[in-house]
């Protein structure tokens, strides 16, 4: 089931987030960024934050009472950002992911935008090809990767984000 993320979901959201993205436990799935990144992927303060602001909405998937995708979604004039698709590792490719990314398209047209816009580490080609098979394209734009204190750098090659876009109305 797909239904609006609560503060009360920060905590599982943070864990699963963190789980899919950096770490041993994110190598069981294929989008996995623990090749490229250290640190964590996000925060329970940042998922506050994220939760508190009117514009933004995460969408958790939920099965028996567990959050095991989640998506999320923000108005940026006549779009919709879409970031931090994630999916439990041990459960990616079982088509939850296609679920919030449909689920994502819904939400886009019932607001009125027209587009839905994301950025994607351009390295990241398994994801970028699943994507595109899922309607994005590549804008040709790029955008650089912020390094800091939690998103550390740990790849040979500099790291920069692609941007990809689908129009849905």
């Amino acid at each position: 089931m797909i239904t609006k993320a609560t503060l009360a979901d920060v905590s599982a959201l943070n864990e699963l987030i963190n789980s899919a993205y950096r770490g041993e436990s994110s190598k069981k799935g294929w989008t996995t960024e623990a090749n490229l990144l250290e640190g964590k992927r996000t925060t329970e303060d940042e998922l506050t934050e994220i939760i508190d602001d009117k514009k933004n909405t995460i969408l958790k998937y939920t099965e028996n009472n567990k959050i095991i995708g989640c998506v999320l979604l923000i108005e940026k004039e006549d779009r919709l950002y879409l970031g931090m698709l994630t999916v439990s590792p041990e459960l990616q490719n079982s088509g939850v992911g296609k679920k919030l990314l449909q689920q994502s398209e819904i939400n886009a047209s019932s607001l009125g935008l027209s587009k839905i816009v994301m950025t994607v580490i351009s390295v990241r080609e398994e994801l970028i090809s699943w994507y595109k098979r899922n309607g994005y394209l590549d804008t040709g734009a790029r955008e650089p990767f912020p390094a800091g204190n939690i998103h550390i750098p740990i790849s040979k090659e500099p790291l920069e984000f692609m941007v990809l876009e689908k129009n849905i109305l």
